[in-house]
């Protein structure tokens, strides 16, 4: 018996326009009255999973920043983190000034970056149809390395890297691992993701990456979440499409990957579900909870 869900959310729990789709609901809604903890992992920031948190009435905690950050939303509280070293930070970004690529920074509570493009112009997308308490906050700052300087205390999640070039973004990539005490995510596909303006449909396609303290990943910090709820690995069902999922897929009792997602295609976990824009999500709860 499964006590516990933990559930990606971009790729995953959201279709490509960024919305939960009402089987999914449906579905989480049923699990949590068995009694069911549900938990979303994203590499978002807290603020932007706590609006789709709220949506589904999920149980307490979630992880953010690929497991950087556990938050306790009923007591609203951090109880868990492993933010990224601001040394290590500044060098990431002179790479990416030196070379001319794009980068975005992750707080706990906003995204820092120069301009609106790539993955933060998605966000920005997202922010058009939510009320203004549940907006991702941007902040766009001319001199990035010269804020971040002088700035005494920031917790920072991670950093996202983007370009449309795959062999600029592969030199970047070189140069990020030569960078000690870091984990750069192994994504060798392309993001895929849709905005819709007016009758038409927008494709933003980009090769991206993304960085954060070494240790850090979902799987680490769902096992503080696992002690607390008294859950063992076992009891434990997770679902989810990219490499940020890759440990907790592997190490729960059940991992579930979507099929159109870069694990499936590298043969990893025990079972294959729709992709996100088939409610795949409500797939997997119907087949291994439901019945």
């Amino acid at each position: 018996m499964y006590k516990l869900i933990a559930m990606d959310l971009d790729g995953t729990l959201l279709n490509s326009y960024g919305e939960i789709s009402k089987n999914n609901k449906e579905a989480i809604k049923k699990a949590i009255k068995m009694g069911i903890d549900i938990v979303l992992a994203s590499g978002r920031m807290p603020s932007a999973i706590k609006s789709f948190s709220d949506e589904i009435r999920s149980n307490r905690y979630i992880i953010a920043g690929n497991g950087t950050l556990i938050y306790d939303t009923k007591d609203e509280k951090i109880i868990y983190d492993k933010f990224m070293e601001k040394e290590k930070v500044l060098n990431i970004i002179k790479i990416c000034e030196d070379n001319s690529i794009y980068y975005s920074i992750y707080t706990e509570n906003s995204i820092i970056t120069k301009s609106l493009n790539y993955n933060v112009l998605y966000y920005q997308y997202e922010n058009s149809k939510k009320p203004e308490y549940k907006k991702t906050k941007i902040n766009i700052v001319k001199d990035v390395y010269k804020y971040i300087d002088e700035i005494n205390t920031m917790p920072i999640l991670k950093m996202t890297i983007c370009d449309n070039n795959k062999i600029i973004f592969d030199g970047i990539i070189r140069k990020l691992r030569k960078i000690q005490n870091i984990h750069v995510l192994d994504i060798e596909h392309m993001s895929r993701k849709v905005i819709k303006t007016g009758t038409k449909d927008v494709g933003i396609d980009y090769f991206y990456t993304e960085i954060s303290n070494l240790g850090a990943n979902k799987w680490n910090a769902l096992k503080v979440v696992m002690e607390k709820l008294e859950v063992k690995p076992e009891e434990v069902m997770t679902i989810g499409d990219n490499i940020n999922d890759k440990e907790m897929i592997e190490n729960a009792g059940l991992g579930v990957v979507m099929r159109n997602s870069a694990l499936n295609a590298m043969g990893i976990g025990k079972s294959t579900i729709s992709d996100n824009n088939s409610s795949g999500v409500a797939e997997a709860i119907e087949k291994y909870i439901l019945h």
